[in-house]
Formats: C-alpha cells, structure tokens, sequence
C-alpha cells in the first residue's frame, strides 16, 4: 500500500481546477531531462484520457534517448516556435508546471510566458524551496522523482483506472533516470510499490531502461571514452572529480541531447570518491550536474556555488561564466566541504 503523502485538500483543489479547464499546457524546466519529459508526458496522456485539449511545452529541445516515448512527437519547442507556444499558454486556463521550483528554470523568454499567464497554476515538484507562482504546489523534497509524485496524485484523485501504458512507460523512465537506475535515492518501499503498479498497467522496463541507457550512437560512445580517459580530473584529498567539456569538444563528436547522460555518475565508481562534478557548456551557460555518495550533500554545492539544488546525492545547476572559471571555483570550493568527507 502506497503512503499518502499529498493532502487532501491540495488533491481536491487540483480534481477541480482539471475538472473546470479546457485549455491545460504542461510546462518543464529548461534542458529537460528523463524526469522532466517522464512526469510531464505521464500527466499529458492522463489528461488526454479525460478529453481534455492538453499541450506539453518545453523551452528547447528534448534528449534523443527519450525520442522512443510516445507523445514526443506532440510536444512543442518554445525556442523553435516561440509565438505558437506563446498563444497557447496565453490562451490556456490552467498550467501544470512540473519539475521545476523557480520560474527561472524556464528561461528568460519562456518565463515571462508563463509568469504573465492569467491560467490557474498547479506545481508539482521535489526540489527544495518551491517558489509561491502556482495556486496550489505540490512539493515533496524527499522524493525522488517528480514523476512519481505525478503518479500519486493521479491515484489519489481516483483515476487509477484512466491510468494506460503509454502514461506509466513515461513515469517509469522518469523514475528510472532520476535515480540512476534505481543506483540513488530509491531506497523506500513505496516506490516498488508504484513501479509494479506501473508493470501492471503493461510496461516493459527491460525495454525502456535498454531504449534510455543502451541504444548509443558510435559518436556518443566515442565522446564518453574521450571524457573519461582525457578530461577526468581527480582530487583525493577532497574524495571528489570532475569531468568537463567544451561546446568545441561536444561538435567534435557531434554531440547530441543526452549523449552525456550519466556521464557524471562514472567516477563515483573510483574507489574513495564520494563527490562528483560534470560540466558541460552550453550556448549561454555551463550547465552542471553533481552526484554524491553517503551524505555528502551535492544539493549544498548546488545551491551555494551553482545556482540550483536537488537532492543529497544528485543535484544541478548553472554556471554563467567561462569553463575556466567554473573549474578554477569548483576547485576553490572543495575544502568548504571537507567536513562532509
């Protein structure tokens, strides 16, 4: 039996506003990952099982590796089709911003969008420190993954049974992809709970995990090899590493979205790391991810150094500056956290 962590108050009020919306527009953080596109193709396909007119906006593009999800094909680009998109939020009574706890995660442009929305707003999230832009947030930290949380209001509204594959293959592969294959933050019994609900309803998760981490390119494969025998960068005082690459290295390989997925994972499997730090440039911004071992709390350097948060053990962020500097100031930071050692 599956805890009941959402009130019931926040379940009803949602119930209501779906209840009364024609016009619903799903939203996801800038750079999506498997969870931001898992919860929000998990909640457009329950939607669509209401009949409700339902769009999931992102504000660039998708990885390649979760292409093979039905409903990719619907979603819209706000960077590639910023006026559509703009008419359809304005247009939009309600709002489902999922995965996301601050409005800046957007992107500049997409988060006036949303932000001069008059649409009901509902947040649904486990980042800390939700911002208070939504009518009702559902925010809840200590899981892990916002695609679960998604499932569970689903099941709380007692719509379990408008629940079908397509929507529990999308909540499984945000699940999965927010926990490292279930390798963090996925030690509590609910979640294998959910996830033979989810096999109930008809996924094969030796498929999507096979479809996610193992259907590579020769090129991905190739700038993984590169990252990892050229651009590795151990510091063992500090028990922690650090990978980075350049917009010039990732054309190199002809780097596509999700080419680096669990890049930064690999060299927390070095004996006596515990912290780990990726850094990939991208057009505007470093992007960062930052994953940890034990409680060493990758969420703090996220959050005090990065511009960002996330859990214990996986968090993110962004850097604007030069890939020198971010690695001259990750380097600066290290002793700050010794104590966590």
């Amino acid at each position: 039996m599956m805890s009941k962590i959402i009130s019931e108050n926040k379940v009803a009020q949602v119930a209501k506003l779906i209840d009364k919306a024609k016009n619903i527009v799903i939203v996801c953080h800038i750079a999506p990952d498997g969870d931001a596109i898992g919860s929000s193709l998990g909640m457009y396909h329950f939607l669509n099982a209401l009949d409700k007119m339902t769009t999931v906006v992102i504000p660039d593009a998708m990885p390649d590796n979760l292409l093979f999800l039905k409903g990719t094909k619907e979603i819209l680009n706000y960077s590639k089709y910023p006026e559509f998109a703009g008419e359809l939020i304005e247009k939009a009574d309600l709002i489902f911003c999922l995965d996301f706890n601050a409005l800046k995660r957007l992107g500049e442009k997409m988060e006036v969008a949303i932000a001069s929305s008059k649409a009901r707003k509902v947040m649904v999230d486990h980042h800390l420190d939700p911002e208070g832009f939504c009518d009702v947030t559902i925010s809840h930290p200590e899981i892990s993954s916002t695609s679960e949380l998604v499932f569970r209001l689903i099941c709380r509204m007692g719509m379990f049974d408008l629940f079908e594959t397509d929507s529990a293959t999308a909540i499984y592969t945000g699940m999965m992809t927010d926990t490292g294959n279930f390798t963090y933050n996925s030690n509590k019994s609910d979640m294998y709970f959910i996830i033979e609900e989810l096999i109930k309803k008809g996924i094969d998760k030796d498929e999507i995990y096979t479809k996610v981490f193992n259907t590579n390119t020769v090129d991905k494969i190739r700038l993984n090899g590169y990252a990892v025998s050229e651009k590795l960068e151990v510091f063992p005082k500090h028990k922690a590493a650090m990978i980075t690459l350049t917009r010039e290295e990732l054309n190199r390989y002809h780097y596509r979205k999700g080419d680096s997925e669990g890049l930064v994972n690999v060299p927390l499997g070095i004996e006596n790391i515990v912290f780990s730090a990726f850094f990939r440039e991208e057009k505007d911004f470093i992007k960062v991810s930052l994953r940890s071992r034990g409680s060493f709390p990758a969420n703090k350097v996220a959050s005090e150094h990065f511009n960002g948060g996330g859990h214990l053990n996986a968090a993110g962020g962004e850097f604007y500056g030069t890939m020198e500097e971010i690695k001259e100031r990750f380097v600066k930071i290290l002793p700050l956290y010794n104590q966590y050692l």
